[in-house]
């Protein structure tokens, strides 16, 4: 099945960073311009899930596996309703798509959407330099090959800190996900540019769950009588995203389990008195090692994140609420993977983790997170009961 870049004219595109670096390459995908942030993700699989995922809105995406395309696209392994990434780049793009659920090529599919695509790039030389200078700000276009010319609008273009972008992706009405078999418990889950896997591992554990939008009350939750409320993934600087801490905090002070992942960990940490902070070139990919500090078991994760919080890594912290610690740590950097909240007596009443343990695509290794939740849910219930 050809794919059908090498099926029409080839079409030269340029990227300009924004301390001026630039890469020549050819376009794929639709032509036209993209802006956004540079960042670089390690997974050797799941570019479809990648592209799909809400976290990366305003992104461009640059893949470090260097062969991309080669199982297609299908209709079942988007993440959310539409493709997010500002743009992607690639070194090779594959001639042909090999998959028995392959409905269409990757060039087709970001044609359709109207996303800007770049191959034939030194993909190891550009990541490298991510690495070295940290995310930046890049332009894409096959409109404008000068590169000066492209850099002054590159640097025109919003810095990802600050930006407040969950109102852009959020579920515009509520909707409910039926749990699989016996309903066991009823979830209140604020979307921040949730993906869907998250919804579905909690609906096979028997968790009905309402998908609320951001900016929805506490009046709101309180009236589905949840068992639990959980905050998810999602774009953006966590330190301008007010009005979901100052929910959180209603929910604690509910004292309704939480679970946040991502996103939701970011605001858990603000929720708690924590500050957070831009990373130098963030985490993004399906290999991450994180240790879990109650198990000490080291998990391989999945990762798609700029910022993080700024909390001791030893040692617990009061709150009005009880004592809030680092539960899980990257072992890369020791940069905080997971915070939770504990009662004086020392139960396990709300906890957060930054990377994803709904793994789509990645490894299943931090699937128990999503029993742990439900643990939670159930300790609170025979408390009522008791």
């Amino acid at each position: 099945m050809p794919s059908s870049l090498y099926a029409r004219p080839l079409v030269d595109a340029l990227l300009v960073l924004e301390d001026g670096r630039s890469f020549h390459g050819i376009s794929f995908g639709a032509h036209g311009e993209a802006f956004g942030e540079a960042v670089f993700s390690t997974a050797m699989s799941g570019y479809q899930e990648t592209l799909t995922d809400p976290s990366y809105h305003h992104q461009v995406v640059i893949a470090t596996s260097p062969h991309i395309g080669n199982t297609g696209w299908n209709d079942e392994d988007d993440e959310s309703r539409r493709i997010w990434v500002a743009g992607y780049v690639v070194r090779d793009l594959s001639r042909v798509r090999s998959n028995w659920r392959s409905n269409r090529s990757l060039d087709e599919e970001l044609r359709a959407q109207g996303v800007v695509g770049i191959a034939e790039v030194d993909t190891r030389a550009l990541t490298r330099h991510l690495r070295d200078c940290g995310a930046m700000r890049v332009g894409i276009s096959t409109e404008e090959l000068d590169p000066e010319r492209l850099l002054a609008r590159v640097r025109q273009a919003p810095p990802m800190v600050g930006a407040n972008l969950v109102a852009d992706v959020t579920t515009p009405e509520p909707t409910v996900l039926a749990a699989v078999g016996e309903r066991r418990f009823t979830v209140a889950a604020v979307d921040l540019g949730i993906k869907d896997m998250s919804p579905h591992r909690m609906a096979e554990r028997g968790i009905e769950v309402h998908l609320l939008p951001a900016g929805s009350s506490i009046e709101q939750l309180r009236a589905l009588e949840p068992d639990g409320v959980f905050f998810s993934n999602g774009p953006g600087d966590p330190a301008a995203a007010d009005a979901e801490v100052e929910l959180l905090q209603q929910v604690l002070d509910a004292g309704l389990p939480y679970f946040g992942i991502c996103f939701g960990n970011q605001i858990f940490g603000r929720a708690l008195g924590f500050g957070t902070y831009k990373l130098k070139y963030g985490h993004r990919g399906i290999n991450q090692p994180v240790m879990d500090l109650t198990t000490r078991k080291v998990e391989i994760t999945a990762q798609n994140h700029g910022f993080a919080v700024d909390a001791p890594l030893a040692g617990s912290t009061s709150t009005r609420w009880g004592q809030a610690r680092v539960s899980h740590v990257c072992l890369n950097d020791d940069v905080v993977e997971g915070l939770e909240l504990r009662s004086p007596d020392g139960e396990l009443l709300s906890f957060s983790v930054q990377y994803h343990p709904e793994a789509a695509a990645g490894p299943h290794d931090s699937a128990y997170l999503f029993d742990r939740f439900i643990d939670v849910m159930t300790a609170r219930r025979q408390r009522k009961e008791a």
